[in-house]
């Protein structure tokens, strides 16, 4: 198995169609997705992962699994990702842990393997963070990365308009 990135306590590899059942139990928690305000659907969990892998072909990256070394448990995703605010396309970040790992410093140790990774291995030379202004907990871990707010945009999602704070970070 081929390692993404790798940070102290974690491993991070693509996803797979495999994953489903890895998947479905994040992806299908409301209380993981409120951002997304839905929790998904079977189809919805096999759509992200196709998603995830058509992104592997076309950028060489996405969400990628993440690994638990200690215990080589399935924990949830993250990785670099290509965002598209406004028709303008950036590097941002991404991480959605399961709510059972939380309160451990694995959202931070994954965004900031993902901070580590755009810059390092994508030659980023600016990075973002697209995160709802109720999400304070990942507000703290991109303030924690040093990023800063640059501005705020409206992504239509689900038939929803849903203001996001675009943080970033410059190498």
């Amino acid at each position: 198995m081929e390692w993404m990135m790798e940070s102290a306590r974690l491993s991070y590899r693509k996803l797979t169609k495999n994953d489903f059942f890895n998947l479905k139990p994040i992806l299908q928690d409301i209380e993981i997705m409120y951002a997304w305000e839905h929790a998904f659907t079977d189809e919805e969990v096999r759509e992200w992962i196709d998603k995830n892998i058509l992104r592997y072909e076309n950028e060489g990256f996405a969400y990628f699994a993440v690994i638990e070394k200690a215990t080589n448990q399935f924990i949830g995703m993250a990785g670099p990702l290509i965002e598209d605010i406004n028709g303008a396309k950036h590097i941002g970040i991404g991480y959605i842990i399961d709510k059972k790992y939380w309160k451990k410093g694995y959202g931070f140790e994954s965004a900031k393997a993902s901070v580590d990774y755009a810059f390092d291995k994508l030659n980023a030379k600016e990075i973002i963070a697209t995160i709802r202004p109720n999400n304070l907990p990942s507000r703290k871990i991109a303030e924690k990365l040093n990023m800063k707010i640059q501005s705020e945009y409206v992504k239509h999602y689900n038939n929803k308009d849903m203001v996001h704070l675009v943080y970033y970070l410059t190498k």
